[in-house]
């Protein structure tokens, strides 16, 4: 088949990749005039990167991230409230990895330019229309700096974000994502490794909250780059989310003035950043269905949900492994359809648990748990939740996002 996508990003840029192995044409349109590397730290949970594994990126990506360890979640005070290991660790096959976005953005980009060839990602493209009958989608574009503006294929694959224009046209009025109430702050600092140098932590409570995680190895100085978000409540929603707006210290850094742990000092964290940038925690409402003949849905066109379980970049890789999986098994008078049918009913009710689960803090309720239950900390995490219910917590959680180490455990 000749595939469109929309969309350049980590999702659109996998998709392309799982359809070429498949042998499909495949073209990806992206609106930006460049493809960046842009943000700042993203994890890549095992079971995504079992898929890019079976592409052969791995050793790419591992070149340049931190093969996580554990991953440990704390009060506001700095005690620990629960731990477990991660991807190796666990005993899944493929690793988790913490690492620059703008790397694996990168990594992607590189490998569909060098196997489809360089006209194969066409930036400043940005789609203002589509129609599409029995024979095929017809794509209509606007461009930057000149070049084609009219694409035909066999389907169209929206993976063109939160603010899917595609998306849009069968939701015309669905209005601007759902905001949660809450800012992030996000910025990377070289500093002394914490924990074990390999460590993804969590600490505080709903209201109140701080991450952080190496996304690269040491460097000789003993210094390591480290990922940092920050989180508190913000009424009002000034403009639209933006990953590289620019943050103010003075918004946010106060409120974590008196986190100075003995395993890492949150305020001198983010005083180091050399750049923090803000945004909005936001989502939206699960939609009935993402398949519309021979257009449909994948990643945060499909299903948007909050930076909770490292969960937004690994689904999308999972969308792409699902709808190539589902291209081939069709078959029938309209394999094209049936395929982008199968896709759905997949992925749809698998991805709408996880967008639920995560307005509702998934995993991270141990920590909101502790916070209410002991407010002041503890002398013993054993007096403050019963015995077996932390595990259950994470276990449960896991489960939801496919997350299981036994459906492919190490050697």
């Amino acid at each position: 088949m000749r595939i469109i996508i929309a969309g350049g990003g980590i999702g659109g840029l996998t998709a392309a990749l799982c359809l070429h192995e498949l042998g499909h044409t495949v073209i990806v349109l992206e609106s930006a005039a460049e493809i960046r590397p842009l943000g700042v730290g993203i994890n890549l949970l095992p079971h995504a990167g079992r898929i890019l594994t079976a592409l052969g990126l791995l050793p790419a990506l591992e070149a340049q991230a931190v093969v996580t360890r554990e991953l440990v979640y704390f009060n506001s005070h700095g005690q620990r409230i629960w731990g477990e290991p991660r991807g190796h660790y666990a005993g899944h096959a493929a690793p988790q990895l913490s690492l620059h976005r703008g790397h694996l953005q990168m990594t992607l980009l590189e490998a569909v330019r060098a196997r489809l060839g360089t006209s194969s990602v066409l930036t400043g493209h940005r789609v203002t229309a589509f129609s599409q009958d029995s024979s095929g989608v017809v794509i209509e574009c606007a461009t930057q700096a000149g070049g084609p503006t009219r694409f035909e294929g066999d389907l169209l694959i929206a993976a063109d974000g939160i603010h899917s224009s595609i998306r849009a046209h069968y939701q015309p009025d669905e209005g601007p994502p759902a905001y949660s109430g809450r800012m992030l702050w996000r910025g990377v600092s070289l500093a002394q490794p914490f924990l074990t140098g390999a460590s993804m932590i969590m600490s505080g409570h709903q209201n109140q909250k701080f991450v952080a995680y190496p996304i690269r190895p040491v460097q000789a100085d003993g210094r390591q780059l480290i990922n940092w978000i920050a989180e508190l409540p913000v009424k009002e929603l000034a403009q639209r989310e933006d990953w590289n707006k620019p943050g103010d210290l003075g918004a946010f850094l106060p409120a974590f003035e008196d986190w100075c742990f003995d395993w890492l000092d949150v305020p001198g964290l983010i005083r180091s950043a050399e750049a923090v940038f803000e945004f909005p925690m936001v989502d939206r409402d699960t939609l009935s269905r993402w398949s519309h003949g021979r257009v449909t849905l994948l990643g945060d066109a499909a299903h948007p949900m909050y930076p909770i379980g490292s969960n937004g970049a690994s689904q999308a890789i999972l969308d792409a492994d699902a709808l190539v999986r589902a291209l081939t098994s069709a078959s029938g008078p309209a394999p094209a359809q049936t395929a982008l049918s199968t896709y759905e009913a997949e992925r749809l009710p698998a991805t709408a648990v996880i967008v639920r689960a995560n307005r509702g803090n998934g995993p991270e309720q141990c920590m909101q748990l502790a916070h209410e239950r002991a407010p002041q900390g503890f002398s013993r995490i054993e007096d403050v939740f019963a015995p077996g219910e932390l595990e259950t917590i994470s276990k449960s959680y896991q489960a939801l996002t496919g997350l299981r180490a036994q459906e492919a455990a190490k050697p």
